[in-house]
């Protein structure tokens, strides 16, 4: 393949992957800010599981990071906060949450979008 063969393909394939993910829509977090029921499934399920460990709903000061002051140190995109609840922290108290919560990961999608709510500021 020459260059300009191999540059064209890389691109061709570029645009697929990019139209095959805005074609996906918004992620679940987004859709579920707009849903009471959700947002209100998010808030118990963060109260009884993050907030009952370790994480203080509202603004607190403490050994763990404040999930309602704008500042994600793990990335502030809905996805990066998923990701980060879902696999938890290396070296930290964050556990990962993937698959352990009742209605599997979707609430970790409900929690994303009960923490953004809060923060709609940011």
């Amino acid at each position: 393949m020459t260059r300009h063969v191999q540059a064209a393909w890389v691109l061709q394939s570029l645009v697929v992957l990019l139209s095959v993910e805005s074609c996906a829509g918004p992620d679940p977090a987004s859709r579920y800010q707009t849903d009471p029921e959700a947002l209100r499934r998010g808030e118990s399920v963060f109260v009884g599981t993050c907030s009952g460990y370790c994480h203080a709903v509202g603004i607190k000061v403490g050994d763990v990071p404040n999930l309602f002051d704008c500042g994600w140190i793990h990335g502030g995109s809905n996805q990066e906060i998923y990701n980060t609840i879902a696999n938890g922290v290396p070296n930290s108290r964050m556990v990962g949450f993937a698959g352990r919560l009742p209605d599997g990961d979707e609430d970790i999608w409900k929690i994303v979008a009960f923490l953004k709510s809060e923060v709609s500021g940011c």
